[in-house]
């Protein structure tokens, strides 16, 4: 009985182990450096419960949902053998993936309030919403054409690194070219759009169909389409802001 606890709340142990370093480290700046005490230090702890339930929770949705159903369908469209459709379910799952991801809403909702401030677009709520909805579907856009390129990659064994030095050199020639006040948005983009959902099923995506295709090895193929996740997105961006704001 003892046995069997001690397995069922391993996830748990696990986010409190990985919690411990930020805890620590704050409690430390706060009481040491700052020499100030915690302000409500009953509703810190009871958020820090919070955060601490949510994270194993959401490992253990990870470990039982997100990647065997990625890998799965990743066997399924191998075994099918139709390129078509795996391509098309790739740029969905980038694109669904990407438009549900809470850090993408808000960034793109906090850079259209200082377009707005900085005169860049119209101060009012329609065109704040405008900005915002053209930089996510922007960048869904992106990461959905990512994700089919990093499949073709793994179908057709093209060198990563090579796609990924051409990438950021384009990502250079468009910085050159690109309004300044959009750069920093678009390279921020290339990194919240890889979180908290496009990332497990993506991986799940790669491995999965790695496995899946004879003469391709899971971890030197199957890793690598969030880079394309990443890069793609500046590129959009920048794009976008040419084209809303001007060069």
């Amino acid at each position: 009985m003892m046995q069997r606890w001690w397995q069922a709340t391993a996830t748990l142990r696990g986010a409190m182990r990985d919690l411990a370093p930020i805890v620590l480290v704050i409690l430390f700046f706060q009481e040491v450096v700052l020499g100030r005490s915690i302000p409500h230090p009953g509703d810190m702890f009871i958020g820090m419960l919070f955060v601490l339930l949510g994270l194993a929770l959401f490992v253990r949705g990870l470990e039982i949902g997100l990647f065997p159903l990625g890998e799965n369908m990743a066997h399924a469209f191998a075994r099918k053998g139709n390129v078509f459709w795996l391509l098309i379910f790739a740029f969905l799952l980038g694109f669904g993936t990407t438009i549900a991801e809470p850090a993408l809403i808000a960034v793109a909702g906090k850079a259209a309030d200082i377009a707005a401030t900085g005169q860049l677009i119209g101060n009012d709520v329609a065109s704040r919403q405008a900005y915002a909805d053209g930089l996510r579907y922007t960048v869904a856009l992106s990461v959905g054409l990512a994700i089919v390129l990093g499949v073709l990659r793994i179908l057709t064994g093209w060198p990563l690194h090579l796609c990924i030095l051409s990438g950021y050199a384009l990502v250079m020639l468009m910085t050159i070219v690109a309004p300044d006040e959009i750069i920093g948005i678009a390279y921020d983009a290339g990194g919240v759009t890889t979180s908290t959902i496009t990332v497990p099923l993506v991986t799940a995506l790669g491995v999965g169909l790695a496995a899946s295709i004879r003469g391709r090895n899971p971890v030197l193929d199957g890793f690598g389409l969030i880079a394309f996740a990443s890069l793609l997105p500046m590129l959009f961006v920048m794009g976008y802001g040419m084209l809303v704001l001007g060069t």
